[in-house]
């Protein structure tokens, strides 16, 4: 299996958060013409026998492809049930994945909570880019939600991280026709002076801030010439910025650096914050 054909995974648990995360995995795997992989871990407990959580196992996952073959119904899913815990299943899955797709919260989360620890620590540990769906834009008809919410936005920082980010977020909007990509960069006049820019000319540094943007898209513009692209440096909070494009984004798509996973250090303040309180389907790229 070649690397474009790795699939989607989608992970269910019987939670309303999951079935919008298997509902957009379908329609991502239908688009980009992958596989669809649907997944549930059935977490060790003394207190439930495995034969009571192979039986529950396989409900969910025969309801789940029921469940797609109504709304793509030329998806084909195969199904997996592994006897581990949600993240750590994921994490193994990833390896061989083209993305992994959860829902912001399972059936164990507290309410009070934005992000369940499942979602975050699969988000933080995963080989491929997770999706993190978050309830906003409904996904009941493709084709509405399409129409309604059809910009991809990227949030990316001026270096070389930023290559996995602009190559999933372009390729993600070419699958979508009539989506725009809009690409944000926060800046600051202390960052400016970290990267030799200008220290005390505000102007300057937006200038500046707005030729990086354009160095940093310039190949990717000639890679994807049917692309839309709108460049956005902005002075100030990044994070900000995307959580408020991420209310009428079809996806949010910001970087996770490589290294550190193991401690828990995989998500920057910006990614930690967007991933947290984004109000549509946030993707996090390895970088």
């Amino acid at each position: 299996m070649t690397i474009t054909e790795l699939p989607v995974i989608a992970a269910v648990d019987g939670s309303s958060h999951s079935r919008e995360a298997l509902d957009w995995a379908a329609h991502e795997a239908a688009r980009r013409g992958l596989p669809l992989v649907i997944v549930h871990a059935r977490t060790p407990n003394r207190r439930t026998g495995q034969e009571t959580q192979r039986r529950e196992a396989e409900e969910l996952l025969t309801q789940s492809v029921r469940r797609v073959s109504e709304i793509v119904p030329d998806l084909h899913p195969s199904t997996l049930a592994p006897l581990d815990f949600p993240s750590a299943a994921l994490a193994s899955l990833s390896r061989d994945a083209s993305l992994v797709v959860v829902g912001s919260r399972g059936l164990g989360g507290f309410r009070s909570l934005m992000l369940g620890s499942n979602s975050l620590a699969t988000a933080s540990m995963a080989q491929c880019p997770v999706v993190v769906i978050h309830s906003g834009p409904s996904v009941e008809d493709e084709g509405e939600a399409a129409e309604a919410f059809p910009d991809i936005v990227a949030g990316v920082a001026a270096d070389e991280s930023s290559e996995a980010v602009l190559e999933f977020a372009f390729a993600t909007t070419a699958s979508r026709p009539g989506a725009r990509l809009r690409i944000v960069h926060g800046w600051t006049m202390f960052s400016s002076m970290l990267s030799g820019g200008p220290v005390f000319d505000r102007d300057a540094a937006a200038g500046a801030a707005e030729r990086t943007l354009a160095e940093l898209t310039a190949g990717w513009r000639e890679k994807y010439p049917q692309v839309e692209v709108v460049r956005e440096p902005v002075g100030g909070s990044a994070a900000r910025t995307l959580v408020t494009a991420s209310a009428t984004a079809a996806l949010t798509v910001i970087g996770r650096r490589k290294g550190g996973e193991s401690l828990g250090l995989g998500l920057s303040p910006v990614a930690q914050t967007t991933l947290t309180h984004a109000l549509g389907p946030v993707a996090l790229v390895p970088c």
